[in-house]
């Protein structure tokens, strides 16, 4: 699964739209409120690790590296 596609499939699962998204990301982290420039990071998949930390905490995740299992 792409970038653009597994964080829309979470912001759908959290049960948000992206407007709602974007306008909790200008309203907690000063993005800009326009659904455009986050579809256009998505799409491109230019969004930057400090971006999708951001995202990921305003739809209520933490995200976790965790070292592989052993096989």
């Amino acid at each position: 699964m792409n970038v653009r596609n597994e964080i829309k499939a979470q912001i759908v699962r959290t049960g948000f739209t992206m407007q709602e998204v974007v306008d909790l990301l200008h309203d907690e982290y000063g993005w800009s409120d326009s659904v455009s420039n986050l579809s256009a990071k998505l799409q491109r998949e230019s969004i930057r690790y400090k971006e999708v930390t951001e995202l990921a905490d305003v739809l209520g995740y933490d995200l976790v590296w965790q070292k592989r299992r052993e096989r």
